[in-house]
């Protein structure tokens, strides 16, 4: 007896798989869907885990992206620990480490990324850690039961979150991050500015400008971080933050078109027939914008979900591209960062309200449209911002500037 081929696998269990399995029941797509995750944990929320699960507010079992009985209920064939070790396009067949076959209707890949490695001596220390999975959080959790000095490596937006938590557990932090200031390829200098002032008011150490050369331990276990300059920090931990590379192994080896991730259009559609990448590893098709990348491959959950639904679209021929304005969060000690659209170098930026009360919004402009916004604990303008940037919102920077004018006029 033959078994029939699902007309869907997908091979990732997280935002992006998940959704696209979702999304694709709810437009009536009733094929048989196989999601393939290669961790053994149920798809779960990622972005607590740099913060809620750090600091002991977010319990592990409040995590799960969908109850325990939505992937019965319908119908997705949900297979934990499983990795995918190769595919074929031309046979339409997915290989899995076990040596199990799987054949295809469509493909999604949605493998997400992996914390680059830092490639210095004493990186394989114990007590240094990643922070990109369950499994890592809670390592890490563990580590500060009787660590007392830690230093986090890379301060972009996971290490500053980490930094944060670790902070509030009670641990004294040091941040080391190679560039001249924090974020440097998302904030323009005055964001970076304001971020590196609260961080130090709050006990955080930073050290700016310069990288790592070694880490030293005894026992086994990290001791200390060597700067290029030579300085040593001491501590008895470290987290890596210094970003991810997409996981694009499964994509190239079958021939897809790669670039800094799986190069897809505005609906997830690769180089190869019948197979989408969505999620962390895919680069997408935006939007068109004035001055904006043509492509980008973006790491948040919005775009997962966002990306996923137009992927789905495609499955059952209603083709609803990728056009939703890009947006993410942050939270760092107590302060709520909201992002919206992607700011250039060059963009006319609008300041509204106090950046020392941590109550304000950075507007950006090009050729007098509304293209981003960053927000520091005002949510309604972050909210009010993604709608006006949606439509490319003309708007005249008094306006923007004075907190006695409702910006709720803007929007119509």
């Amino acid at each position: 007896m033959t078994r029939a081929a699902p007309a869907l696998v997908i091979v990732g269990a997280s935002y992006a798989g998940t959704q696209l399995a979702a999304s694709a029941r709810e437009l009536g797509f009733d094929a048989p869907i196989v999601m393939l995750g290669e961790e053994p944990h149920a798809p779960y929320q990622r972005p607590p885990l740099s913060k809620g699960v750090l600091t002991g507010k977010t319990a592990v079992d409040a995590l799960a992206l969908r109850g325990a009985d939505f992937f019965d209920a319908q119908g997705i064939d949900l297979r934990l620990g499983q990795r995918a070790t190769a595919l074929d396009p031309a046979a339409r067949t997915v290989t899995l480490a076990d040596g199990t076959t799987l054949d295809y209707g469509w493909l999604a890949l949605a493998t997400g990324a992996r914390c680059r490695p830092l490639q210095v001596p004493g990186s394989t220390l114990a007590g240094v850690f990643n922070l990109r999975t369950l499994d890592d959080a809670l390592r890490v959790s563990d580590a500060l039961a009787t660590a007392t000095r830690a230093c986090v490596i890379g301060g972009g937006f996971i290490g500053l979150e980490v930094a944060s938590a670790l902070a509030a557990r009670g641990a004294a932090v040091t941040v080391v991050e190679s560039q001249p200031r924090l974020l440097a390829r998302s904030f323009p200098p005055a964001m970076s500015t304001y971020l590196a002032d609260a961080h130090r008011q709050r006990d955080v150490e930073l050290v700016l400008g310069h990288g790592v050369r070694a880490l030293h331990g005894a026992s086994g276990q990290v001791r200390q971080v060597e700067l290029d300059d030579g300085r040593r920090i001491e501590c008895d931990m470290v987290v890596l933050g210094i970003g991810v590379q997409p996981n694009v192994e499964l994509a190239r080896q079958a021939g897809i078109a790669c670039d800094n991730g799986i190069l897809a259009d505005a609906l997830g559609r690769t180089s190869a027939p019948d197979v989408i990448a969505i999620g962390d590893v895919a680069n997408m098709a935006l939007a068109a914008c004035p001055g904006a990348p043509a492509r980008a491959r973006l790491e948040s959950i919005q775009a997962a979900n966002d990306g996923a639904r137009a992927a789905a679209s495609a499955l059952v021929g209603r083709p609803q591209p990728f056009e939703g304005v890009p947006w993410f969060w942050s939270d760092q000690h107590q302060l709520k960062l909201q992002m919206a659209g992607l700011p250039m170098p060059g963009d006319e930026v609008v300041a509204r309200g106090d950046m020392r009360a941590d109550r304000f919004s950075l507007f950006y402009l090009r050729e007098g449209a509304l293209v981003a916004s960053h927000s520091v604990n005002r949510p309604a303008e972050h909210m009010l911002s993604r709608k006006l940037i949606a439509r490319r919102a003309r708007i005249d920077p008094r306006q923007l500037r004075d907190e006695s004018f409702d910006l709720k006029t803007l929007h119509g």
